[in-house]
């Protein structure tokens, strides 16, 4: 068989990836802690549930409009509006088989080829790969831990040519944890209409939020609604990862686009998922259910970092929003552990779960080969366990 040069070119997920193989290793008796998938632990609200049976039992079963069922995205549009603060018409909104649908869906209407996007590093790992898919080309803006990791304006700056033609913005952020703040997200958005860029401004993880701060979406910016799409899901804010609904909402011709093409490409969504979508978006009990996550995510990370800052050669800042936590692991590098020289963060990593039989991911995935990501994804328990095998793991580095 003649694979493709594009296909060819497609680098796996390193999240996925590390992912199956501690699910591999755990299936041959090996008692992984995992740090590695970025999906909650907690299970899909009951009240969630209960409205995807009813829409079985009552056979809504078959195909959907392709951009979603209107009580859906009436849903959406009502959820920003409350949310950012930003109205969106029915017609300016377009759901998909999960978020990383929508931000492919508007890479490929947007992008010709050649044209070049704008990803702050470090970055979701298929940011990249969904932009060369796309025939554009990624150019990395790099941001300091020093600053949290935000995207510093004058820098961006630098970084555009003519050629620009979309900056991608993810807050709450993975890898890093960190929020923009409003103040950082207006300059941004003031260098994006000077230059006219248009931005994706991916918002899923908007409502995991500690410390009492604030989301801002770019897209609640003065003018700039119609030149943002913005991205968000039920994922993980409801704990439905697998259920794949995200949504999009921005201009109403590139929306359209987006449809025609998803049309072609997948179709309508699930339409149980659909109903269910409608449920976690309008149920009064969200409330309440986001609030108990939150909590729990939030103590599980002020433990994980005062556990990282205790051991040697470890450091991490203390994120506030998302569950994952960006670990520097630089000064290990050049060391030896067990005849193995730890020269990356892939060595790191690969020697970790190997050994010691826990699971991360490499900072290399996210463009930051001096780091590697934990998520508090998981029970306190497996994180004060994992957490001690990781500092007896950096104990005997030497």
């Amino acid at each position: 068989m003649i694979i493709s040069q594009k296909a060819q070119g497609i680098s796996p997920s390193p999240t996925l990836a590390v992912d199956a193989k501690a699910k591999q290793m755990k299936k041959e008796g090996h008692n992984i802690i995992g740090f590695g998938a970025g999906e909650p632990d907690f299970d899909t609200p009951e009240f969630i549930k209960t409205a995807a049976v009813s829409a079985i039992n009552s056979g809504f079963t078959k195909y959907t409009p392709v951009g979603g069922i209107e009580e859906l995205k009436s849903a959406v549009s009502n959820y920003f509006k409350d949310e950012i603060g930003v109205s969106y018409a029915t017609d300016q909104i377009l759901v998909s088989n999960g978020a990383k649908h929508s931000v492919y869906n508007a890479l490929y209407c947007l992008l010709n080829p050649g044209d070049e996007v704008l990803i702050p590093a470090p970055y979701w790992v298929s940011y990249p790969e969904m932009v060369r898919l796309c025939e554009g080309v990624p150019v990395f803006v790099p941001t300091s831990e020093n600053n949290n990791f935000i995207l510093n304006s004058e820098i961006l700056e630098k970084y555009i040519t003519d050629k620009t033609k979309v900056l991608i913005i993810n807050s709450p952020n993975n890898p890093c944890g960190n929020i923009y703040p409003e103040e950082n997200i207006k300059q941004i958005a003031e260098i994006a209409a000077k230059h006219n860029i248009f931005v994706i401004s991916d918002e899923i993880y908007d409502k995991l939020i500690y410390d009492g701060l604030k989301h801002t979406s770019i897209a609640a910016v003065k003018d700039m609604a119609d030149r943002t799409i913005v991205i968000n899901g039920v994922s993980k804010t409801f704990a439905m990862t697998g259920w794949r609904i995200g949504f999009a909402a921005g201009p109403k011709q590139l929306i359209k686009a987006m449809e025609n093409f998803q049309s072609h490409a997948t179709s309508n969504p699930n339409s149980i998922a659909q109903k269910a979508s409608v449920e976690a978006l309008t149920n009064p009990l969200r409330h309440e259910t986001i609030a108990k996550m939150v909590k729990e995510f939030s103590d599980r990370r002020i433990y994980m970092v005062n556990k990282i800052n205790q051991i040697n050669n470890l450091s991490c800042n203390m994120p506030n929003g998302a569950f994952y936590v960006f670990v520097n692991i630089s000064k290990t590098f050049g060391k030896e552990c067990q005849g193995k020289i730890i020269q990356n963060s892939t060595d790191f990593s690969e020697v970790l779960l190997e050994k010691y039989e826990v699971a991360i991911v490499p900072g290399v995935a996210f463009g930051a080969d001096e780091y590697i990501r934990l998520s508090y994804a998981t029970s306190m328990e497996n994180i004060k366990e994992g957490l001690d095998r990781l500092e007896s793991f950096v104990n005997i580095i030497k």
